[in-house]
């Protein structure tokens, strides 16, 4: 479904990626590994144009779009296909809840206001928060607000959704109610590729592991091959640091 050929990016003179080629089919969920500065984020980024790549393409719908020189217009048509989940909610705290999820539809897509209110309620009723329509995001836990989040992403129903890391602002005990909502749209063949730490999560939802370090794919592979028995050395040193060690057979 979207083709991503040798992105690049560089800030000043640190060169964060150098040369990623990634293939996402639809109903995919793609989970991307790595350690902090290794460019999970940067690349995650470039795909939806949040940042421009100094180099690169992405071809969706079969259509091609040079990374560093797309038009204001092909810009646009990317976002189109693609939502993106932040990992610090991103929320409009002068607007409601149903305000926030449905402002994508009202001002990015022309919806009017009754219809893009009935899809918004949709949304929010899919992410369990039925009951915050008109409340405001300050009054909202973390993961509530994540939910939020997400349901921002859905209500644009697009072909695939983008996390960056989300669940890394959010206190322990909340992690899970947004992880369960992940999963659920996982289960329902929902596009997606999500950068994170939480690696047993990885191992249950994803179709394919990403492991990213030094701004290159080291290792890629079923969670079953990159948990279980990974090839290259490094996925092996950095699974040793973070995993138990009865979990892995390396």
């Amino acid at each position: 479904m979207i083709e991503v050929k040798d992105v690049h990016k560089t800030f000043k003179h640190n060169n964060i990626l150098k040369g990623i080629d990634l293939n996402i089919k639809a109903g995919e969920v793609i989970v991307i590994i790595g350690p902090s500065g290794s460019g999970k984020t940067t690349f995650l980024r470039c795909l939806n144009f949040l940042e421009r790549a100094d180099e690169g393409t992405i071809v969706i719908d079969n259509k091609s779009i040079n990374l560093k020189k797309a038009t204001k217009k092909e810009v646009l048509e990317v976002r189109k296909k693609t939502a993106f989940v932040f990992q610090n909610y991103n929320l409009f705290n002068n607007k409601t809840v149903i305000e926030n999820v449905m402002l994508g539809l009202t001002v990015g897509r022309k919806v009017p206001k009754k219809e893009a209110e009935e899809l918004a309620k949709s949304a929010l009723d899919k992410v369990g928060l039925s009951d915050k329509y008109n409340v405001y995001p300050n009054t909202l836990s973390g993961g509530q607000q994540q939910r939020v989040g997400i349901a921002r992403a859905i209500v644009l129903n697009p072909e695939i959704i983008l996390f960056d890391e989300p669940t890394s602002a959010l206190d322990p005990e909340r992690v899970g109610e947004v992880l369960s909502v992940i999963k659920k749209l996982a289960d329902e063949g929902v596009t997606m590729v999500i950068v994170t730490h939480e690696l047993s999560f990885a191992q249950d939802v994803a179709s394919r592991i990403i492991f990213i370090d030094g701004g290159v794919i080291v290792e890629e592979g079923t969670p079953k091959e990159i948990f279980i028995s990974p090839k290259e050395d490094r996925t092996k040193q950095f699974l040793k640091r973070i995993l138990p060690y009865d979990s892995y057979n390396i």
